[in-house]
């Protein structure tokens, strides 16, 4: 089956442009489109689709508040959020509002099909080193953690759970957590499973910004 691909930009020729793209893919459609927050929630009132490509900045209904509303519904569509090159605060509050990720609007058509693939699988939006990196940007505008950096939810871990939440907080991935911590991929993969669980958290992205809001992780992908 295909992917089902929502564009959400005011812009048209982006949209345009997205939509070549995409419709040139065997394994994707472009089912829906909106130019603002507000047509894209009462078009997924009845359309059916995966994954949607969201604009941050709009009139009548931003991207953030959008993608809350859309991710605080049942049985959501995963949302990336996408932002300009200079980056914006917004994109960090899309992540926390919901989103899976969030890519610059000039990325390579590659990465794009890549994200939308990965996302539609269930696997992390990004490599995990693009998602240290923009968080990092955005670290001066975290909430202070003060000086207990360790959050009663993360309580809830093993000592090898917070470990592994840890390194992936600094941009590793699987693989290289493995190599790191000597376990196999299998295994960091079922650690990254029951973090996702005991703290109910969507996906992998959400993994890293619990660990930055929390302290667990400071600016620069040093442990705290």
């Amino acid at each position: 089956m295909s992917i089902r691909v929502m564009l959400v930009d005011d812009q048209v020729l982006l949209r345009t442009g997205f939509r070549m793209v995409l419709a040139a893919q065997p394994d994707m459609d472009v089912v829906a489109e909106a130019g603002d927050g507000v047509e894209a929630i009462q078009i997924l009132g009845t359309a059916e689709v995966d994954v949607v490509l969201m604009d941050v900045r709009m009139p009548k209904l931003d991207g953030v508040e959008a993608t809350r509303r859309i991710c605080g519904g049942e049985n959501p569509p995963k949302v990336i959020i996408l932002t300009t090159f200079d980056l914006d605060e917004y994109a960090f509050s899309g992540l926390k509002a919901g989103a899976s990720g969030f890519m610059l609007k000039d990325v390579p058509p590659a990465e794009l099909l890549g994200a939308i693939r990965a996302v539609h699988s269930g696997d992390a939006v990004v490599a995990p080193s693009t998602t240290r990196r923009l968080l990092d940007r955005f670290s001066p505008m975290l909430p202070s953690s003060g000086r207990e950096p360790q959050h009663k939810e993360l309580e809830k871990l093993t000592e090898r759970e917070r470990e592994v939440m840890m390194l992936v907080a600094q941009g590793l991935s699987n693989g290289e957590i493995a190599a790191r911590l000597v376990l196999s991929e299998a295994t960091v993969k079922t650690h990254v499973g029951r973090i996702l669980t005991k703290l109910a958290l969507r996906d992998r992205v959400q993994v890293v910004v619990l660990a930055y809001e929390t302290g667990l992780v400071r600016a620069g992908g040093g442990a705290a």
